[in-house]
């Protein structure tokens, strides 16, 4: 393993100047090519969150049985607080000049990183996987409504453009997706613009402020429901459009950009589709079941080709970060190609778990989703123990140690491995995860709360728990190794 890592830490740091082809990968970022400035960050960042189905979340947020008013304040809380812990983790990516999973060694030892590597690398390819195929299912369902549209004619269009632009951008690497995000990013904001000014018509804000406060169970989990659904999925990704940046730029800037371009649209769009949502009742209970399609049924025909255009730019400005991110990842956990290879290596697989999606399988989507909330839980726990060590640091990692088993990190940290699955278990615990039969063993600690039907079991408490857990539990058992470490030459 040890020969796997330093193979993959040797790649050359230098961008084919033709092609602008990345050819890093896990290896530190020279002096040379850190450039820019910190409000660089706004595009990679918004550009992935710009997407419509985002609008479709404020139809989910009001499914907590809460007020239109709490609805914002949730989608505002849920974003800022996620995307701040996106922030902090993008600082480790300016200090250290690293990919996020290369530098979570220092926490985890470079053997036991595998772990938590391993596991990010399946939520980016499940992700990214799940985004074209609801870029390809969008297209088929929008412009079916034109009428003159055969649905898989339609939905192999989409598929074609989504898959191009991904995995064209993910393949070419950093430098080809910072330029693209800010083209979509712009793109698809006007189109949204559009989109708002032609709906505005059907808020009815009479009926959004006659409906009633929720519970506090439902507010907070409306909360966890933004920050899980939002921000927090994009921790272990933050290092990896960071490290770029020379050393200098304010860390101040570095926090405020990433989660200013991260969260502004998605707090706008989840408010704007709770007003859309709690104006119409037909139209809450049609995003259910169809969470991008059924937001043209207040569009006029003219705008419906526009219209699938923005949704397939704006699913597919996440699962480029993805792509590029898992790519990384893969190399990371021991796979001795470079950067670029491995990413066409992802592109092959979302590219068969599309198809299998889409044209195939029958009900695949809500299991698959389920799948990915259940990583989900430890991968809070890691995102808290990650942010936590880059906190109590002061000084960048140490570059060879990240690459050495023997070095000042280790080989396998057991205590943060515990630490992760302790995280696990109590997450799953108090958790509920209905997209499945094979996952209702979730919930287990539920009957603290008052069994699984309880006002609080929807609440997803337990991600709150993974993360306090993750933080709390590395400070105590890390604080003192971190303490020498900051204080040593």
């Amino acid at each position: 393993m040890a020969n796997l890592i330093n193979h993959a830490s040797s790649v050359e740091i230098a961008y084919d100047t033709q092609m602008q082809l990345e050819l890093n990968g896990t290896n530190f970022i020279s002096e040379s090519e850190r450039k820019g400035e910190a409000s660089s960050l706004f595009w990679p960042w918004c550009g992935a969150n710009v997407s419509l189905l985002a609008l479709s979340y404020g139809s989910f947020f009001l499914g907590f049985g809460i007020s239109f008013k709490q609805a914002t304040i949730a989608a505002f809380l849920g974003s800022i607080l996620s995307f701040l812990l996106v922030g902090v983790s993008s600082l480790a990516g300016k200090r250290s000049n690293a990919p996020t999973m290369v530098l979570s060694r220092a926490s985890f030892g470079v053997k036991g990183n595998i772990v938590p590597g391993l596991l990010s690398y399946l939520i980016f390819v499940g992700w990214e996987t799940v985004l074209v195929s609801l870029a390809t299912l969008a297209t088929g369902t929008i412009l079916v409504r034109l009428g003159d549209f055969d649905r898989d004619i339609a939905m192999i269009a989409g598929f074609l453009i989504a898959i191009s632009v991904t995995v064209f951008a993910g393949v070419l690497g950093h430098s080809i997706i910072m330029k693209i995000q800010k083209w979509l990013t712009l793109i698809t904001i006007m189109a949204t613009l559009g989109y708002i000014a032609l709906t505005i018509d059907e808020v009815h804000w009479s009926k959004l402020t006659s409906i009633p406060d929720g519970s506090a169970a439902g507010f907070i989990g409306a909360i966890v429901f933004g920050a899980t659904g939002i921000g927090l999925g994009w921790v272990n990704a933050a290092a990896d459009y960071s490290r770029y940046l020379p050393r200098k730029v304010s860390s101040l800037k570095v926090v405020a950009w990433t989660v200013f371009g991260a969260s502004i649209v998605p707090i706008v769009l989840v408010t704007y589709g709770a007003a859309l949502s709690g104006s119409s009742e037909d139209l809450s209970g049609a995003i259910a079941m169809d969470p991008i399609g059924a937001l043209t049924q207040l569009l006029p025909t003219w705008f419906l080709i526009p219209f699938a255009l923005i949704a397939i730019l704006g699913l597919v400005g996440g699962a480029i970060l993805d792509l590029y991110s898992s790519g990384l990842t893969l190399i990371t956990i021991g796979l001795p190609v470079k950067r670029y290879v491995a990413a066409a290596l992802d592109a092959m697989i979302m590219v068969v778990g599309v198809i299998y999606f889409v044209w195939i399988a029958d009900d695949f989507f809500y299991p698959f989703q389920g799948f990915l909330i259940t990583l989900g839980v430890p991968v809070a726990t890691w995102s808290a123990i990650f942010v936590t060590d880059v906190l109590m640091r002061r000084k960048p990692y140490r570059e060879e140690d990240l690459f050495a088993e023997r070095g000042i990190y280790g080989t396998w940290n057991f205590k943060s491995l515990s630490i992760m699955a302790v995280g696990a278990v109590v997450g799953w615990g108090f958790v509920t995860n209905p997209f499945a039969s094979w996952l209702s063993w979730q919930g287990y600690f539920l009957d603290i709360l008052g069994a699984k039907d309880s006002s609080w079991a929807g609440a997803n408490l337990g991600v709150l728990f993974a993360l306090v857990i993750g933080a709390l539990g590395y400070f105590l058992t890390a604080r003192k190794k971190i303490q020498l470490e900051n204080s040593s030459a």
